[in-house]
């Protein structure tokens, strides 16, 4: 006779707890898994998270005990604003958003945003539990930006600070940084940094310029509008901790960066620059200000280390050309003399416009330009490159030679 275990199994019960499901985790509550409080507004509550860090901290070698120089910066973003306000006036923001596309239908989840306060820096987080509270969270945010007078990002004139800009528009609430001058860090840093780096994204300058390098809580940005909506549908805020750290890490990233830059711009000879092309990234951005004999004097130090033959020239091209300018017509020649031995067919050139039109004189003008033609046809150059060159030395031959009666 079967047992009641048999009849039970032909009739597909299963007994015992092996073949039952796992349980699912307990819903945690974002203030059980983020500290923060709930700060009250005439829209309602928000949910907001603080972190201070001290005026001793270091994120990798830099200090926020920065003086935070800012008169070139200011000069290169070309608002005079941002030299006369001290730094505890300017608010560092970055959003996490429920998507990148922008337009009405995006909006921001999660705000950092940080201040200086008696020299510590003070991080606020505004998260938003439900879409409903969108209101309590952007008015939240307008409380902790009331001391500020100036905006900080990162990418941010062509995201963040737009896309706060609608949110607040349709929720009729005035926008708390409205004509506040905005330093976006992120075409400083290309200006800075494209010629050596591969990367110009925050984190990837947080490593390779600021030596930092998150912890395992970092996610990675593409995940956190999905870790986001997961949130919404389950209830579960455990995966939000990875976005705080995220968040945390760029606001905090920021205000280290722009410590950095703005040393780096005031006195680059101190030991923070190590590189030669960022020498030459310097001289660039200098001369561009009108700073002629300054960048004239980084562009020396960068061609002092080892530049690869192609920076080496594009260095001492900018350089010479530089002299030029400044009068300076002795140091141009040795320059180009020191390109024209390196093969550089620019050098030639130039050589030969100096010995044409300031020395007159023809002959050396020509062997020049002979020897500009002779770098041209061993040269591994693209054929439209070839035929400017060539067209260009052909011609000022032709005109010499008239000039020298050959």
């Amino acid at each position: 006779m079967s047992s009641l275990a048999d009849k039970l199994k032909s009739l597909g019960v299963k007994t015992g707890t092996a073949d039952l499901p796992a349980p699912k985790p307990a819903s945690q509550s974002i203030d059980s898994v983020v500290a923060g409080t709930f700060f009250t507004t005439p829209y309602g509550e928000a949910f907001v998270a603080e972190q201070t860090f001290s005026e001793d901290y270091l994120h990798g070698k830099t200090s926020y005990a920065s003086s935070f120089p800012l008169s070139i910066i200011s000069k290169w973003a070309n608002d005079p604003r941002i030299a006369e306000l001290p730094i505890n006036k300017f608010a560092f923001l970055d959003t996490e958003t429920s998507g990148m596309a922008g337009g009405t239908g995006t909006y921001a989840f999660l705000i950092g945003a940080g201040r200086f306060v008696e020299g510590r820096f003070v991080l606020q987080q505004f998260f938003l539990r439900d879409p409903s509270e969108e209101p309590a969270m952007l008015e939240a945010l307008i409380h902790f930006l009331a001391p500020c007078e100036a905006l900080v990002t990162f990418n941010g004139k062509s995201f963040d600070a737009p896309l706060l800009v609608t949110r607040y528009s349709l929720h009729r609430i005035p926008v708390p940084f409205k004509n506040y001058p905005h330093l976006d860090l992120l075409p400083l840093a290309r200006r800075l940094w494209r010629d050596r780096l591969p990367s110009r994204a925050l984190k990837y300058l947080e490593e390779h310029v600021l030596g930092f390098t998150r912890t395992s809580e970092e996610v990675p940005g593409y995940e956190i509008p999905w870790l986001y909506f997961d949130y919404l549908r389950t209830g579960n805020a455990s995966p939000m901790a990875g976005v705080f750290y995220h968040n945390a890490m760029d606001v905090v990233a920021m205000a280290a960066l722009l410590a950095h830059v703005s040393e780096l711009l005031a006195d680059p000879y101190n030991g923070r620059v190590e590189h030669g092309l960022d020498f030459i990234a310097l001289g660039k951005l200098f001369e561009d200000l009108g700073h002629w004999d300054e960048a004239a004097r980084l562009f020396e130090r960068g061609l002092e280390f080892g530049l690869n033959e192609s920076d080496f020239g594009v260095a001492v091209k900018r350089l010479s050309i530089l002299q030029k300018k400044r009068g300076d017509v002795d140091q141009a020649l040795r320059l180009w003399e020191q390109a024209a031995e390196r093969g550089h067919i620019y050098a030639h050139i130039e050589l030969a416009k100096h010995y044409e039109h300031k020395m007159r004189d023809a002959k050396t003008s020509i062997k020049w330009a002979k020897s500009a033609r002779k770098e041209v046809e061993r040269a591994d150059l693209p054929a439209y490159i070839r035929k400017h060159w060539l067209a260009e030395i052909d011609h000022r031959l032709e005109r010499l030679e008239r000039k020298a009666g050959l």
